[in-house]
């Protein structure tokens, strides 16, 4: 399922200052019945969201009118826990095209990457400058520069680079998939199957 080409991303971003954010808390177990990435985005956060009764969590910062954008800001070792894909897919659907962290769980990591969303990793001191300029002022803006890997901060000019491995940052430039990958190099595969021996 190819997704959306990934450049330059500008936007403002949403905070989560906390910590060890579980797959659990970004994707209930109860909602994994489903087998199409449609339809997660509802239930993001779910139990953070919303009461039992299913009114919403005024303070929490998804609810918060003031808090919007494609990027996602979360605290140190998000996605951590089990390694559904479904929390990557709940990610995508309710619009973030991008979460930054200062550590990362590798399965999440690679969850997000699969299907368009980019995991940048930044230094501690990075990510609380992030969430200092943000929760002062929520207009403040975030740019994602995919093809320099430098991710900054436009209210200050600060900004710090992040890793990512040359195969994903390739598919997330050209909204590739892992098939979309191999279907677009499929002449190669079939001439290299036609010169080679058995």
């Amino acid at each position: 399922m190819a997704y959306d080409k990934f450049n330059i991303l500008t936007s403002t971003a949403v905070p989560l200052p906390i910590e060890n954010v579980d797959t659990d808390q970004i994707i209930p177990a109860r909602f994994l019945k489903a087998t199409e990435r449609v339809g997660f985005g509802d239930n993001l956060f779910r139990d953070w969201r919303y009461h039992q009764d299913n009114t919403l969590k005024e303070d929490f910062v998804l609810n918060q009118d003031k808090f919007s954008g494609k990027i996602l800001v979360g605290g140190k070792n998000f996605g951590s826990g089990s390694s559904r894909e479904h929390a990557a897919w709940a990610v995508y659907d309710y619009g973030f095209r991008c979460v930054v962290s200062s550590f990362f769980a590798d399965i999440f990591r690679n969850n997000c990457l699969n299907i368009g969303v980019l995991p940048v990793q930044v230094s501690a001191e990075f990510l609380q400058k992030i969430f200092d300029v943000v929760e002062a002022d929520p207009s403040a803006e975030l740019e994602i520069n995919l093809p320099e890997q430098k991710i900054t901060l436009l209210a200050t000019g600060e900004s710090e680079s992040f890793d990512i491995n040359d195969y994903k940052k390739n598919n997330m430039l050209n909204g590739f998939d892992d098939i979309d990958y191999l279907l677009n190099i499929k002449k190669d595969i079939e001439t290299f199957a036609e010169n080679t021996p058995l």
